[in-house]
């Protein structure tokens, strides 16, 4: 059944809002999210494809201090065992919204994150439909640590109950991050694959603990990690076109090697290298890497969002700026 009233996400608005009531396949409270229970010591989705279950249960789960609950599948295979725990997607949202944002964020902010998140959540339960999960719990997709109750969480999914974003009527694949430092990038500089709604967006995240930073490795520490022998230097000779590094060059007494710069953070940890927008100088046995941002950059800066909803801007205006041209539907299961 279809409402009239298109929201179309990528425009500013000056009338009165509808959105779209559309009936998409086994998507509703009914509908169950799986989530492989991941920490970040993984750099990879492990393949499971050679996983057999092995038990099942109903009821909680106490993994690394986080408390899980509903349906608990146990997974075995030559990398040991693995746990997937299914959730229904609402509860799913309201436990990945709470871990996504800081405290005390304005109530659009976090409408617009419980709008990405649900839409990331279904695009990838659609794409994962016959696999052993949907999502991981880490950053690998999007950080998921159990229901933690959340009275401003609670109000931000209850209003925004049943929205995702849809591009030519089909959920889009929602990236977002902490910080993008300026402007955000575009996904075919990470991913190696345009979207029309994903598009470089400047904005304001000066607030962000992550905006400017520094890190510094010792060379015996980089020399390990890359496998490079007495590494003299490490340059940066390839720019993305938003002015990230993409490639860097290490210099070593024996050769040189060049890596994408998105490896080297994958390989000195998304945290210890907040992001790939770096420049690099060598004082002594010290890399210093000073840059700005958190996260790959693609999509909406979740510091930006909370800035823009501190000026008043609502949650569609949010998703506007950072999705544009996608459309804010509801579904509901037949």
């Amino acid at each position: 059944m279809v409402f009239p009233g298109r929201h179309p996400v990528g425009k500013w608005f000056t009338c009165t809002i509808f959105v779209i009531l559309i009936m998409l396949p086994a998507l509703s409270d009914a509908q169950n999210i799986k989530i492989l229970i991941l920490d970040g010591s993984y750099r990879d989705i492990p393949d499971l494809a050679d996983m057999r279950r092995v038990g099942n249960i109903s009821g909680r789960l106490l993994f690394k201090g986080v408390e899980y609950r509903g349906r608990i599948e146990v997974f075995r295979g030559e990398r040991g065992l693995f746990v997937v725990n299914e959730q229904p997607l609402e509860e799913y949202v309201r436990g990945v919204v709470k871990v996504e944002v800081g405290e005390d964020w304005p109530i659009e902010a976090l409408k617009a994150q419980a709008v990405a998140v649900r839409t990331y959540a279904v695009y990838n339960i659609l794409r994962n439909k016959d696999g052993l999960f949907h999502v991981a719990s880490s950053t690998l997709s999007q950080v998921y640590r159990g229901n933690q109750p959340d009275p401003d969480v609670e109000d931000a999914v209850n209003a925004t109950r049943g929205e995702i974003l849809t591009y030519d009527g089909k959920p889009i694949n929602a990236m977002y991050h902490s910080t993008s430092g300026g402007i955000t990038e575009l996904p075919e500089e990470v991913f190696g694959r345009s979207y029309p709604y994903l598009r470089s967006v400047r904005t304001d995240c000066s607030t962000s603990p992550y905006y400017i930073w520094e890190r510094r490795f010792s060379r015996n520490e980089l020399e390990k990690a890359f496998g490079v022998d007495e590494i003299l230097n490490i340059d940066v000779i390839s720019l993305t076109r938003t002015g990230r590094a993409s490639e860097v060059k290490i210099y070593g007494r024996r050769g040189s090697r060049v890596m994408k710069a998105q490896d080297i953070r994958k390989i000195l940890g998304w945290k210890r290298l907040p992001s790939t927008w770096f420049t690099i100088t060598v004082k002594d046995d010290l890399f210093i890497f000073r840059g700005r941002g958190y996260g790959h950059g693609v999509g909406m800066c979740q510091w930006s969002s909370m800035e823009m909803a501190r000026k008043g801007m609502n949650y569609r205006e949010i998703l506007a700026t950072f999705y544009p041209g996608t459309v804010i539907e509801i579904y509901e299961d037949r």
